[in-house]
Protein backbone atom coordinates (compact mmCIF):
# COMPACT_ATOMS: atom_id res chain seq x y z
CA UNK A 1 0.00 0.00 0.00
CA UNK A 2 2.57 2.15 -0.09
CA UNK A 3 5.67 3.84 -1.57
CA UNK A 4 7.78 3.94 -4.76
CA UNK A 5 10.22 6.02 -6.23
CA UNK A 6 11.11 6.09 -9.93
CA UNK A 7 14.70 6.29 -8.42
CA UNK A 8 16.33 8.55 -10.79
CA UNK A 9 18.74 11.57 -10.50
CA UNK A 10 16.73 14.51 -11.09
CA UNK A 11 18.44 18.16 -11.27
CA UNK A 12 16.95 21.39 -10.78
CA UNK A 13 18.57 24.19 -12.68
CA UNK A 14 21.63 22.01 -13.10
CA UNK A 15 21.69 20.95 -9.04
CA UNK A 16 20.83 17.40 -8.38
CA UNK A 17 18.42 17.43 -5.88
CA UNK A 18 17.82 14.62 -3.06
CA UNK A 19 13.58 14.12 -3.98
CA UNK A 20 12.36 15.85 -6.52
CA UNK A 21 8.35 16.44 -6.53
CA UNK A 22 6.65 13.53 -7.86
CA UNK A 23 5.45 15.41 -11.11
CA UNK A 24 9.46 15.48 -12.10
CA UNK A 25 10.27 12.30 -11.00
CA UNK A 26 7.83 10.62 -13.05
CA UNK A 27 7.35 13.17 -15.49
CA UNK A 28 8.02 10.99 -18.33
CA UNK A 29 5.65 8.53 -17.18
CA UNK A 30 2.90 11.43 -16.81
CA UNK A 31 3.94 12.80 -20.58
CA UNK A 32 3.22 9.49 -21.89
CA UNK A 33 0.04 8.47 -20.35
CA UNK A 34 -1.48 12.21 -21.34
CA UNK A 35 -0.45 10.91 -24.94
CA UNK A 36 -2.37 7.67 -24.64
CA UNK A 37 -4.90 9.19 -22.51
CA UNK A 38 -8.32 9.48 -25.41
CA UNK A 39 -10.98 9.66 -22.22
CA UNK A 40 -12.63 12.95 -21.28
CA UNK A 41 -10.73 15.05 -18.67
CA UNK A 42 -12.36 17.05 -15.85
CA UNK A 43 -12.08 20.87 -16.38
CA UNK A 44 -8.21 21.42 -15.64
CA UNK A 45 -7.48 18.12 -15.07
CA UNK A 46 -4.13 16.94 -16.83
CA UNK A 47 -5.47 13.11 -16.87
CA UNK A 48 -8.82 11.46 -17.30
CA UNK A 49 -10.07 9.71 -13.81
CA UNK A 50 -8.93 6.16 -15.19
CA UNK A 51 -5.46 7.34 -16.47
CA UNK A 52 -4.59 8.83 -12.64
CA UNK A 53 -6.09 5.51 -11.22
CA UNK A 54 -3.49 3.62 -14.00
CA UNK A 55 -1.04 6.10 -13.04
CA UNK A 56 -0.71 5.78 -9.26
CA UNK A 57 -1.36 2.04 -9.08
CA UNK A 58 0.91 1.07 -12.43
CA UNK A 59 0.08 -0.42 -15.96
CA UNK A 60 1.48 -1.01 -19.33
CA UNK A 61 0.46 1.44 -22.41
CA UNK A 62 -0.24 0.12 -25.49
CA UNK A 63 3.28 2.17 -26.67
CA UNK A 64 4.78 -0.38 -24.37
CA UNK A 65 5.55 2.29 -21.58
CA UNK A 66 5.89 0.45 -18.38
CA UNK A 67 4.37 2.57 -15.27
CA UNK A 68 5.70 1.96 -11.84
CA UNK A 69 3.11 1.46 -9.07
CA UNK A 70 3.08 4.31 -6.60
CA UNK A 71 0.97 3.00 -4.27
CA UNK A 72 -0.25 -1.12 -3.59
CA UNK A 73 -3.27 -1.42 -2.19
CA UNK A 74 -7.10 -1.60 -2.44
CA UNK A 75 -7.52 -0.33 -6.27
CA UNK A 76 -11.01 0.06 -4.89
CA UNK A 77 -9.43 2.33 -2.61
CA UNK A 78 -8.22 4.81 -5.32
CA UNK A 79 -10.96 4.80 -7.78
CA UNK A 80 -13.06 6.07 -4.84
CA UNK A 81 -10.14 9.15 -3.96
CA UNK A 82 -9.84 10.16 -7.56
CA UNK A 83 -13.68 10.01 -7.74
CA UNK A 84 -13.95 12.31 -5.04
CA UNK A 85 -11.99 14.64 -6.25
CA UNK A 86 -14.20 15.11 -9.65
CA UNK A 87 -16.98 16.26 -7.11
CA UNK A 88 -17.38 19.27 -5.26
CA UNK A 89 -16.16 17.37 -1.94
CA UNK A 90 -12.63 17.42 -0.49
CA UNK A 91 -10.18 14.42 0.19
CA UNK A 92 -9.18 13.93 3.91
CA UNK A 93 -7.02 10.89 3.53
CA UNK A 94 -6.80 8.86 6.95
CA UNK A 95 -4.48 5.81 8.70
CA UNK A 96 -2.44 5.10 11.25
CA UNK A 97 1.25 6.68 10.53
CA UNK A 98 3.26 5.00 7.92
CA UNK A 99 0.08 3.64 5.58
CA UNK A 100 1.02 5.90 2.57
CA UNK A 101 -1.36 8.95 3.17
CA UNK A 102 1.08 11.34 1.86
CA UNK A 103 2.59 9.61 -0.61
CA UNK A 104 -0.62 9.17 -2.61
CA UNK A 105 -2.10 12.18 -1.73
CA UNK A 106 1.33 13.96 -3.50
CA UNK A 107 1.19 11.33 -6.36
CA UNK A 108 -2.87 12.14 -7.32
CA UNK A 109 -2.11 16.05 -7.25
CA UNK A 110 1.18 15.59 -9.84
CA UNK A 111 -1.37 13.43 -11.72
CA UNK A 112 -4.38 15.35 -11.75
CA UNK A 113 -2.71 19.42 -11.75
CA UNK A 114 0.64 18.36 -12.77
CA UNK A 115 1.82 20.15 -9.59
CA UNK A 116 2.17 18.29 -5.82
CA UNK A 117 4.02 21.52 -4.58
CA UNK A 118 0.90 24.19 -3.53
CA UNK A 119 0.75 22.45 -0.06
CA UNK A 120 0.74 23.61 3.93
CA UNK A 121 1.86 21.76 6.40
CA UNK A 122 -0.16 21.05 9.77
CA UNK A 123 1.40 21.81 12.85
CA UNK A 124 0.93 23.46 16.31
CA UNK A 125 2.20 26.63 14.68
CA UNK A 126 0.75 26.37 11.69
CA UNK A 127 -0.98 29.56 11.25
CA UNK A 128 -4.63 31.25 9.30
CA UNK A 129 -2.46 33.25 7.17
CA UNK A 130 -0.76 29.61 5.88
CA UNK A 131 -4.07 28.68 4.54
CA UNK A 132 -5.46 31.80 3.69
CA UNK A 133 -2.95 35.30 2.77
CA UNK A 134 -0.07 37.27 4.09
CA UNK A 135 0.76 40.83 3.76
CA UNK A 136 4.29 41.80 2.01
CA UNK A 137 4.35 43.86 4.96
CA UNK A 138 7.17 46.77 3.72
CA UNK A 139 4.99 47.22 0.41
CA UNK A 140 1.33 47.24 2.91
CA UNK A 141 2.88 50.21 5.15
CA UNK A 142 3.85 51.88 1.82
CA UNK A 143 1.15 51.39 -0.18
CA UNK A 144 -1.32 50.47 1.75
CA UNK A 145 -3.57 46.99 1.47
CA UNK A 146 -3.09 46.82 -2.49
CA UNK A 147 -3.11 43.29 -4.91
CA UNK A 148 0.93 43.65 -4.90
CA UNK A 149 1.22 43.23 -1.11
CA UNK A 150 -1.03 40.02 -1.00
CA UNK A 151 0.93 37.14 -0.12
CA UNK A 152 -1.35 33.88 -1.60
CA UNK A 153 -1.46 31.15 0.17
CA UNK A 154 -1.19 27.53 -1.53
CA UNK A 155 -4.72 27.23 -1.30
CA UNK A 156 -5.17 30.30 -2.67
CA UNK A 157 -3.02 29.60 -5.85
CA UNK A 158 -4.84 26.48 -5.99
CA UNK A 159 -8.35 28.45 -5.99
CA UNK A 160 -6.73 31.10 -8.77
CA UNK A 161 -5.48 28.44 -11.01
CA UNK A 162 -8.08 25.54 -10.79
CA UNK A 163 -5.37 23.28 -9.38
CA UNK A 164 -5.07 20.26 -6.48
CA UNK A 165 -4.20 21.75 -3.26
CA UNK A 166 -2.73 19.78 -0.42
CA UNK A 167 -3.26 19.86 3.13
CA UNK A 168 -0.36 17.57 5.59
CA UNK A 169 -1.51 16.26 8.99
CA UNK A 170 -4.78 18.72 8.81
CA UNK A 171 -5.69 17.70 12.80
CA UNK A 172 -2.23 19.01 13.88
CA UNK A 173 -3.36 22.02 13.11
CA UNK A 174 -4.77 24.37 16.40
CA UNK A 175 -8.93 24.37 15.74
CA UNK A 176 -9.72 27.61 14.72
CA UNK A 177 -7.03 27.18 11.84
CA UNK A 178 -9.19 24.11 10.96
CA UNK A 179 -12.27 25.90 10.22
CA UNK A 180 -10.14 28.17 7.75
CA UNK A 181 -11.19 25.90 4.97
CA UNK A 182 -14.89 25.84 6.00
CA UNK A 183 -15.53 28.77 3.85
CA UNK A 184 -13.47 27.68 0.86
CA UNK A 185 -14.47 24.23 0.83
CA UNK A 186 -18.48 24.83 1.11
CA UNK A 187 -18.11 28.59 -0.55
CA UNK A 188 -15.69 27.73 -3.02
CA UNK A 189 -14.04 31.13 -2.59
CA UNK A 190 -12.02 33.17 -0.32
CA UNK A 191 -13.04 36.65 1.01
CA UNK A 192 -10.04 39.21 1.55
CA UNK A 193 -11.83 41.74 3.10
CA UNK A 194 -8.91 44.11 3.10
CA UNK A 195 -9.21 44.66 -0.44
CA UNK A 196 -13.21 44.72 -0.86
CA UNK A 197 -13.46 41.40 -2.77
CA UNK A 198 -12.81 37.38 -2.80
CA UNK A 199 -11.18 35.24 -4.43
CA UNK A 200 -13.76 32.80 -6.48
CA UNK A 201 -12.26 29.20 -6.92
CA UNK A 202 -11.33 28.08 -11.00
CA UNK A 203 -13.01 25.03 -12.18
CA UNK A 204 -10.57 21.75 -10.87
CA UNK A 205 -9.92 23.19 -7.44
CA UNK A 206 -10.01 20.95 -4.88
CA UNK A 207 -8.41 19.85 -1.42
CA UNK A 208 -6.31 16.94 -0.54
CA UNK A 209 -6.03 16.47 3.09
CA UNK A 210 -4.34 13.68 5.53
CA UNK A 211 -4.86 13.39 9.27
CA UNK A 212 -4.25 10.27 11.80
CA UNK A 213 -5.62 9.98 14.96
CA UNK A 214 -2.62 7.90 16.30
CA UNK A 215 -0.13 10.21 17.38
CA UNK A 216 -0.09 12.91 20.49
CA UNK A 217 -0.74 16.87 19.30
CA UNK A 218 -4.11 15.80 17.49
CA UNK A 219 -7.00 18.23 17.23
CA UNK A 220 -10.10 16.68 16.72
CA UNK A 221 -12.03 18.04 13.65
CA UNK A 222 -15.26 20.25 13.85
CA UNK A 223 -18.23 18.19 12.38
CA UNK A 224 -19.12 21.38 10.37
CA UNK A 225 -15.76 20.94 8.27
CA UNK A 226 -15.44 16.49 8.65
CA UNK A 227 -19.08 17.13 6.74
CA UNK A 228 -17.37 19.10 3.82
CA UNK A 229 -14.64 15.93 3.39
CA UNK A 230 -15.26 12.38 1.93
CA UNK A 231 -13.14 9.96 4.07
CA UNK A 232 -11.04 7.49 2.71
CA UNK A 233 -9.34 5.26 5.66
CA UNK A 234 -6.02 3.37 4.15
CA UNK A 235 -5.20 0.65 5.88
CA UNK A 236 -1.38 -1.28 6.85
CA UNK A 237 -0.27 -3.76 4.23
CA UNK A 238 -2.69 -6.73 4.45
CA UNK A 239 -0.51 -9.23 4.62
CA UNK A 240 3.18 -9.97 5.26
CA UNK A 241 4.13 -10.73 1.70
CA UNK A 242 2.71 -7.43 0.86
CA UNK A 243 4.65 -5.49 3.28
CA UNK A 244 7.69 -7.21 2.63
CA UNK A 245 7.80 -6.56 -0.98
CA UNK A 246 7.48 -2.77 -0.11
CA UNK A 247 9.97 -2.43 2.34
CA UNK A 248 12.33 -4.60 0.07
CA UNK A 249 11.18 -2.56 -2.93
CA UNK A 250 11.42 1.11 -1.27
CA UNK A 251 14.78 0.66 0.65
CA UNK A 252 16.49 -0.82 -2.72
CA UNK A 253 15.09 2.92 -4.27
CA UNK A 254 16.35 5.10 -0.90
CA UNK A 255 19.67 3.29 -1.52
CA UNK A 256 20.30 4.24 -5.01
CA UNK A 257 19.06 7.85 -4.65
CA UNK A 258 21.46 8.25 -1.72
CA UNK A 259 24.55 6.29 -3.59
CA UNK A 260 24.75 3.74 -0.74
CA UNK A 261 27.60 1.73 -1.76
CA UNK A 262 25.70 -1.30 -0.34
CA UNK A 263 23.94 -4.32 -1.49
CA UNK A 264 20.22 -4.18 -2.30
CA UNK A 265 18.74 -5.76 1.06
CA UNK A 266 18.28 -9.63 1.65
CA UNK A 267 14.64 -10.44 1.47
CA UNK A 268 15.20 -12.91 4.41
CA UNK A 269 16.74 -9.95 6.60
CA UNK A 270 13.37 -7.38 5.68
CA UNK A 271 11.02 -10.08 6.12
CA UNK A 272 12.86 -10.75 10.03
CA UNK A 273 12.44 -6.57 9.79
CA UNK A 274 8.59 -6.43 8.93
CA UNK A 275 7.49 -9.72 11.13
CA UNK A 276 8.74 -8.70 13.98
CA UNK A 277 7.07 -5.26 12.90
CA UNK A 278 3.82 -7.12 12.56
CA UNK A 279 3.84 -9.48 15.29
CA UNK A 280 4.02 -6.55 17.91
CA UNK A 281 2.22 -4.25 16.13
CA UNK A 282 -0.92 -7.18 16.32
CA UNK A 283 0.01 -8.42 19.36
CA UNK A 284 0.41 -12.06 18.84
CA UNK A 285 3.12 -13.96 17.31
CA UNK A 286 2.44 -15.03 13.19
CA UNK A 287 0.72 -18.44 14.78
CA UNK A 288 -1.15 -17.29 17.14
CA UNK A 289 0.62 -18.73 19.96
CA UNK A 290 2.23 -16.56 21.99
CA UNK A 291 0.69 -13.27 22.80
CA UNK A 292 2.56 -10.06 23.53
CA UNK A 293 2.56 -6.44 24.69
CA UNK A 294 2.05 -4.05 21.95
CA UNK A 295 4.99 -1.21 22.10
CA UNK A 296 3.37 2.82 22.59
CA UNK A 297 4.80 3.28 18.53
CA UNK A 298 2.84 2.71 15.32
CA UNK A 299 5.87 0.26 14.27
CA UNK A 300 4.90 1.33 10.81
CA UNK A 301 5.39 0.03 7.45
CA UNK A 302 7.58 3.71 7.03
CA UNK A 303 9.35 2.42 10.00
CA UNK A 304 10.35 -0.66 8.37
CA UNK A 305 11.74 1.11 5.92
CA UNK A 306 13.58 3.46 7.72
CA UNK A 307 15.11 0.36 9.98
CA UNK A 308 16.06 -1.19 6.79
CA UNK A 309 17.64 1.73 5.38
CA UNK A 310 19.71 2.71 8.30
CA UNK A 311 20.86 -1.00 8.11
CA UNK A 312 21.97 -0.41 4.27
CA UNK A 313 23.80 3.04 5.91
CA UNK A 314 25.66 1.00 7.82
CA UNK A 315 26.68 -1.87 6.16
CA UNK A 316 28.00 0.47 3.53
CA UNK A 317 30.40 2.59 5.73
CA UNK A 318 31.24 0.46 8.67
CA UNK A 319 30.83 -3.09 7.32
CA UNK A 320 31.54 -5.22 4.37
CA UNK A 321 28.47 -4.04 2.20
CA UNK A 322 25.53 -6.44 3.05
CA UNK A 323 23.45 -5.77 5.85
CA UNK A 324 22.80 -8.47 8.49
CA UNK A 325 21.72 -9.04 12.16
CA UNK A 326 24.72 -6.22 13.50
CA UNK A 327 22.95 -3.57 11.27
CA UNK A 328 19.56 -4.48 12.30
CA UNK A 329 19.60 -4.25 15.65
CA UNK A 330 20.46 -0.73 16.48
CA UNK A 331 17.61 0.23 14.11
CA UNK A 332 15.10 -2.46 15.39
CA UNK A 333 15.51 -1.26 18.78
CA UNK A 334 15.22 2.44 18.33
CA UNK A 335 11.84 1.83 16.23
CA UNK A 336 10.36 -0.25 19.10
CA UNK A 337 11.57 1.52 22.27
CA UNK A 338 9.87 4.75 22.13
CA UNK A 339 8.76 4.70 25.90
CA UNK A 340 12.48 4.02 28.07
CA UNK A 341 10.14 2.18 30.56
CA UNK A 342 7.04 0.10 28.98
CA UNK A 343 8.59 0.07 25.64
CA UNK A 344 11.94 -1.24 26.59
CA UNK A 345 10.19 -4.01 28.97
CA UNK A 346 7.60 -5.21 25.77
CA UNK A 347 11.18 -5.48 23.75
CA UNK A 348 13.40 -7.27 25.85
CA UNK A 349 9.76 -10.04 26.75
CA UNK A 350 9.91 -10.13 23.12
CA UNK A 351 13.53 -10.75 22.34
CA UNK A 352 13.45 -13.51 25.31
CA UNK A 353 10.16 -15.29 24.25
CA UNK A 354 9.95 -15.38 20.90
CA UNK A 355 13.43 -13.81 18.73
CA UNK A 356 15.17 -16.10 21.56
CA UNK A 357 13.15 -19.44 20.65
CA UNK A 358 13.67 -19.10 16.66
CA UNK A 359 17.05 -21.20 15.79
CA UNK A 360 17.68 -19.24 12.58
CA UNK A 361 17.13 -15.79 14.10
CA UNK A 362 20.23 -16.44 17.33
CA UNK A 363 22.53 -14.01 15.48
CA UNK A 364 19.82 -11.38 15.33
CA UNK A 365 18.64 -11.94 19.44
CA UNK A 366 22.56 -11.92 20.22
CA UNK A 367 22.81 -8.48 17.69
CA UNK A 368 19.66 -6.45 19.73
CA UNK A 369 20.51 -8.38 23.27
CA UNK A 370 24.10 -5.97 22.83
CA UNK A 371 21.66 -2.67 21.97
CA UNK A 372 21.60 -0.77 24.79
CA UNK A 373 18.21 0.91 24.91
CA UNK A 374 17.65 2.79 28.29
CA UNK A 375 15.24 1.34 30.11
CA UNK A 376 14.85 1.28 33.63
Amino acid sequence: MHHRTAGVTVTIDGIGVLRAPAEQQYAAELAALAAADDRPRPPNWRLSPQAVVTYVLGGTLPDGTVLAPKYVGDRRLVEIAVATLVTDRALLLVGVPGTAKSWLSEHLAAAVSGDSTLMVQGTAGTSEESVRYGWNYARLIAEGPSEAALVPSPVLRAMRTGAVARVEELTRMPAEVQDSFITILSEKALPVPELGQQVQAVPGFTVIATANDRDRGVNQMSSALARRFNTVVLPPPATEDAEVAIVSARAAQLGRALELPAEPPALDEVRRVVRIFRELRNGSTVDGRTQLKRPSGSLSTAEAISVVTGGMALAAHFGDGRIGADELAAGLAGAVVRDRVSDDAAWREYLETVVRERAEWRDLYQACRDVPTGGA
